[in-house]
């Protein structure tokens, strides 16, 4: 079952911590800062998701990534990430939905994710398909960690 791994928040920066609920805005989830608003956050980048089967799998190659790490707000647990693209709407646990938008371009404030701090592991240009990704929120609520996390239609 695809579910939510991890949700991570934190008063700006990285890394963003765990929580194992959260309220979910069309800001964003309540608690967590963004500290570069230029390139982060708003209604268009409102979430930040991420995959833990790209973390786990960037920690066998020796990066020191952990879920977070990289600024992601909600860590999926999901079995084909490669169908998470842009437009794809997601419901998350019985209250929220969002839409991703973009895929969420790396910087160097999360170079200490990786080996070398060679950050554009992440890349959406460089590794297709291992990137995080921006949404928007659809419908607000709570959200919890263990929570069921499906495409819709």
């Amino acid at each position: 079952m695809n579910h939510l791994y991890q949700i991570n928040i934190s008063k700006g920066g990285v890394p963003k911590l765990p929580t194992d609920e959260a309220m979910v805005t069309f800001e964003g989830i309540v608690g967590d800062k963004q500290k570069d608003r230029r390139y982060h956050g708003g209604p268009e980048r409102a979430v930040c998701l991420f995959s833990i089967e790209i973390i786990n799998q960037l920690k066998q190659e020796g990066h020191p990534i952990e879920a977070g790490s990289t600024g992601e707000n909600l860590t999926l647990s999901f079995n084909d990430y490669a169908l998470l693209v842009p437009g794809i709407k997601l419901q998350i646990g019985p209250e929220v939905i969002v839409q991703l938008t973009s895929y969420a371009a790396p910087c160097k404030t999360i170079k200490k994710s990786f080996l070398n701090e060679i950050f554009v592991r992440i890349s959406q240009k460089v590794f297709p398909n291992e990137s995080r990704l921006y949404t928007r929120v659809l419908r607000e609520g709570k959200i919890r960690k263990g929570d069921r996390v499906d495409i819709i239609v």
